[in-house]
C-alpha cells in the first residue's frame, strides 16, 4: 500500500495559511507519511489548515490493542500525533532541517470509536533556536471532541548549505 498524499503546490488557500516554504513542507511531509511504519498503518495526509497539517488513520481490526473493547492501540495514536507534529514543524521551516522528536506527552481523553477514521491536527506554535514546540489534537468527528491531546518538542538540526541540494534530491526520490 502506497502513502496517500494529495499535495500539490496550488492546494493552499490564501498566503496566510501556506507553510513558510511550500517546497520544503511538501518534501518533508511527503517523506514522513511515506515511512514504512506509516504506510503499514495506512496513515493518510488530509489537508493543511492555517499551517496546521491534518493526517488520519482508518480504524482497522489489525490496529486494535484491546480486543475485548475493540479500541485502537495507543501506539497507533502516538504515531499519528508524532507524524502530524513533525509535519507541523516542517510547515514552519524556511530551509530543510533534520528534526527529531525529543519529548512527547499524550493525554488520552477516551478511546477511538470502532469503524471511524481518526484524525490528528498539529500546530508548531514556537521555533526557538534548536527546539520546536508543537501541540496537537486527535479526534474522530470534530476537534471539539478530542480523543487525545498531545504536546511535543522536536530537536532542529540545520542542514549545511552545501548539503541542501543533496537533501532535496534524496527527498524527491521518496
Amino acid at each position: 500500500m502506497a502513502a496517500v498524499y494529495p499535495f500539490t503546490m496550488n492546494t493552499y488557500p490564501p498566503s496566510q495559511t501556506m507553510p513558510h516554504n511550500p517546497e520544503i513542507y511538501r518534501l518533508l511531509s511527503q517523506h514522513y507519511v511515506s515511512l514504512p511504519h506509516c504506510i503499514a498503518l495506512g496513515l493518510r495526509y488530509e489537508d493543511i489548515d492555517a499551517g496546521r497539517p491534518v493526517l488520519s488513520i482508518a480504524w482497522q481490526p489489525q490496529l486494535v490493542g484491546r480486543h475485548d473493547r475493540q479500541t485502537v492501540h495507543g501506539g497507533v495514536i502516538t504515531t499519528l500525533i508524532d507524524v502530524a507534529s513533525g509535519c507541523a514543524v516542517a510547515a514552519r521551516l524556511e530551509k530543510a532541517e533534520i528534526i527529531a522528536t525529543l519529548d512527547m506527552r499524550i493525554d488520552y481523553m477516551h478511546p477511538a470509536e470502532r469503524n471511524r477514521r481518526i484524525y490528528s491536527r498539529a500546530e508548531c506554535y514556537r521555533l526557538a533556536g534548536q527546539v520546536a514546540f508543537v501541540r496537537s489534537i486527535c479526534y474522530q468527528d470534530h476537534p471539539d471532541e478530542p480523543i487525545a491531546l498531545g504536546t511535543a518538542t522536536f530537536m532542529r538540526t540545520p542542514v549545511p548549505a552545501a548539503e541542501q541540494a543533496k537533501l532535496h534530491a534524496l527527498l524527491s526520490q521518496s
